[in-house]
């Protein structure tokens, strides 16, 4: 399994941007849970919102009424939409997928990570 994180850069506060994290080399996405995880400098990675495969849906608080996760079964993709970033947002963020279930500890496979900065 392959995942690939990608739209991740800069974005002034209370601006928005969209994570993609596509999977390849997988059979049967759709029985995968998925989630997204980030790791800001010098704090252990968490996980911030993951979507099972019956689409039931995790938010950490800390991101919970800004972000949303979706998937897309037909393109193996998994999306984070991200609105009102604020500045505690920057990170590296991580996409995730195991099966059945994901845990908020970890996942089975990993994706490379892509930054996302939040500045003025």
């Amino acid at each position: 399994v392959q995942l690939q994180a990608s739209g991740g850069g800069l974005v002034q506060p209370r601006g928005s941007l969209r994570l993609s994290c596509v999977a390849n080399r997988i059979q049967d996405y759709d029985y995968y849970a998925v989630g997204w995880f980030r790791q800001a400098p010098g704090k252990e990675r968490e996980a911030i919102s993951c979507i099972s495969n019956s689409d039931a849906t995790y938010y950490s608080d800390s991101v919970k009424s800004r972000f949303t996760i979706s998937r897309d079964n037909t393109k193996n993709t998994l999306y984070l939409q991200m609105n009102n970033v604020r500045p505690e947002d920057t990170a590296i963020y991580y996409c995730g997928a195991d099966r059945p279930n994901i845990a908020t500890t970890g996942a089975r496979y990993w994706g490379q990570g892509t930054l996302v900065t939040v500045s003025s």
